[in-house]
């Protein structure tokens, strides 16, 4: 067991390296990647329009968990709260793969006239343009040009933030020194973070659909994000509570603190998401209605429902529960529960907005294939990054906090 009284000395990194189990999960999501990679390009030859459709679909879920870890990054920092002390590692690796997610991002560039009406000014009228009122906006070269300025400066912030960290497992640096330098990144670094995630979504999503607009759209992105992020590091951090060294240090007190985020993550995504739908219906305007109508009608009115119930009424109940949020085991099965309505909200907002899919449900095994496909190329080099350093931070004024919390949970 770590000796707690006296942390600062006798831990090392070499105590706190990940267990075997992310090895056995790095092989098994890699070779899982590689079987759907190979369907997923077997499906780009037979359909290609749809794999476009389904691609975008899956690079949105999978660049959620990186960017909601930076998110949550800053603000552990910020806040400097034990809970993302105790993840900070995970969420940190999940930066690191952001030059993998904008390499991943060139199939989108490459078929962006597949996916957006306006790349295909050959075949729109002045009048088409003029009606979008995006032609000064969404142009293809602005669109790649915004695209890389996004990606530069979510890189730049995400490597600064694991160098600084990096320092943490070699030296101890006085936490005065520590604290304002991170202070003043973290705190513009929010600020850039949320508004070029905003406008992310609204060049690769949104603007499918260049008729339609909202001013909370970016917002519920930005949320969902960082939901996303939370309840991977729940279900991870559940997993490895099997194993040392986590199972020394992770406490019931710590899973309790995850679950209270996680529920006010799930508040905050209902309240989004009902204040867009009330203040476009209470308008009353045909052009911002009608985006409602193609998810409610031809089906799709089953997956709004179940977005109600499962992203939010469910989870809602469960996590008010602060014995199911102190138990890894069912907090497990509440955040596997939620992973996937992240997959399914983002499904119910991407595909209605092309012409075939509107107020007609249709599914295709693509909508399945490349997902998981791209989850474990993701997964794999994730746990590849999670291995390159010890699972917490080796010299942290936090451990002393941690510690505290570990012996008041009778451990």
């Amino acid at each position: 067991m770590i000796e707690w009284a006296n942390t600062s000395d006798t831990l090392t990194a070499t105590e706190l390296v990940a267990p075997t189990a992310v090895d056995r999960i790095q092989r098994r999501a890699l070779l899982v990647g590689v079987v759907f990679s190979a369907a997923s390009i077997i499906g780009l030859v037979l359909e290609r329009e749809q794999f476009m459709r389904s691609y975008l679909l899956a690079y949105m879920f999978w660049l959620g968990l990186s960017m909601g870890s930076l998110a949550l990054l800053l603000m552990q920092y910020l806040t400097k709260g034990n809970w993302g002390f105790l993840i900070r590692r995970q969420i940190e690796a999940a930066t690191r793969l952001l030059p993998m997610m904008a390499v991943l991002f060139i199939p989108i560039v490459l078929g962006m006239k597949i996916l957006y009406p306006w790349a295909r000014r050959d075949q729109l009228s002045p009048e088409d343009l003029a009606q979008m009122k995006i032609q000064h906006y969404l142009r293809p070269d602005l669109f790649v040009i915004r695209a890389v300025i996004y990606f530069l400066l979510w890189i730049l912030i995400a490597w600064l933030l694991n160098r600084w960290s990096l320092r943490q497992d070699v030296q101890d640096e006085p936490d005065l020194i520590r604290s304002r330098r991170y202070q003043k990144l973290c705190g513009p670094g929010m600020f850039i973070y949320a508004v070029t995630i905003s406008l992310a979504v609204v060049d690769w999503v949104m603007s499918i659909d260049p008729h339609w607009y909202s001013t909370i759209y970016g917002m519920i992105f930005i949320d969902g994000q960082g939901l996303s992020a939370m309840c991977f590091c729940i279900i991870l951090t559940a997993l490895l509570m099997r194993y040392r060294p986590v199972s020394d240090v992770v406490s019931k007190n710590n899973i309790q603190d995850l679950g209270k985020l996680t529920l006010a993550m799930v508040m905050l995504w209902a309240y989004l998401s009902f204040s867009q739908f009330v203040i476009i219906w209470s308008g009353n305007l045909p052009e911002e209605i009608e985006w409602f109508m193609n998810r409610i009608a031809g089906g799709w009115g089953v997956i709004a429902v179940g977005l109600v119930l499962f992203h939010f009424a469910v989870p809602f109940s469960a996590l008010l529960s602060r014995p199911l949020k102190r138990q890894p085991g069912k907090l497990l099965w509440v955040a596997a529960i939620l992973i996937f309505m992240r997959y399914t909200d983002l499904f119910w907002y991407i595909m209605p907005n092309f012409p075939d899919r509107r107020a007609h449900f249709h599914y295709s095994w693509l909508d399945a294939a490349v997902p998981i496909a791209m989850g474990g190329l993701w997964l794999a080099a994730f746990c590849g990054q999670l291995k390159r350093r010890p699972l917490f931070p080796v010299y942290d004024p936090l451990w002393t906090e941690v510690a505290r919390e570990h012996e008041q949970d009778g451990h």
